[in-house]
């Protein structure tokens, strides 16, 4: 457990598949994931990083800190580093030490609440205005595909991520759908663009410097833990 700001962050790192050796570890992805609270950021990434689901799940409260490495499609490893924030004003004072260098950021919204919707361009905006990466690799969530009554069409939503670049995805925590392989599509792109992560090294134990390495679109890949 840490503090930042005086608000509390508790680490939780992922199991790492037999398969991972940490010593070969290329990068350390920071992704910071934002929302409304109550549209299951931290639901996504359990189910992603231990592949559970509680359904009564507290909001967050400060920040939660996930890792978990990963195997790409060309075999490198990569952890991720997931920074979960509250999506309550009050706790806005963390936010620039929370998307600092950041490589990539997850938007995600509740695709049976009209208002999580309605909310994405002012996280929009606030990931424009705090990561100091011009090439911040951005993926856009509608959660929650598993209800039968949907307030945000595929359609809108796609119009959205096309009108500001970003990828875009719809999963349901609750029962899996689409959530690796949203995860892996974010991964991918931004290891096939080395100019976003490249400089950085690692940032955690193991601290080297990394070497380029060739850009060429990759296909997903399975989990490596």
């Amino acid at each position: 457990e840490r503090r930042t700001n005086n608000r509390k962050i508790i680490e939780r790192n992922g199991p790492m598949d037999h398969n991972c050796d940490p010593s070969e570890v290329l990068a350390n992805f920071k992704i910071v994931l934002v929302g409304n609270s109550g549209v299951g950021k931290s639901s996504i990434l359990e189910r992603f990083i231990f592949d559970t689901y509680d359904g009564q799940k507290p909001v967050t409260i400060g920040v939660d800190f996930h890792s978990k490495s990963v195997k790409l499609s060309d075999s490198s490893v990569i952890r991720a580093s997931f920074w979960d924030t509250a999506g309550q004003e009050r706790f806005r004072t963390l936010t620039p030490s929370f998307y600092r260098g950041a490589h990539g950021a997850i938007i995600i919204f509740d695709l049976g609440n009209r208002e999580s919707f309605e909310s994405l361009e002012k996280w929009f905006q606030e990931i424009q205005t705090y990561t100091n990466r011009p090439d911040l690799v951005r993926l856009l969530i509608g959660n929650k595909l598993d209800l039968e009554a949907r307030q945000v069409t595929r359609d809108e939503a796609l119009r959205f991520a096309r009108l500001h670049k970003l990828l875009y995805a719809e999963v349901s925590a609750k029962t899996n759908e689409g959530v690796n392989h949203s995860f892996y599509e974010l991964f991918e792109k931004i290891y096939s663009n080395p100019n976003v992560w490249i400089n950085d090294g690692l940032t955690e134990a193991g601290a080297v410097r990394l070497n380029s390495r060739g850009s060429e679109p990759r296909k997903p890949a399975c989990s490596c833990g």
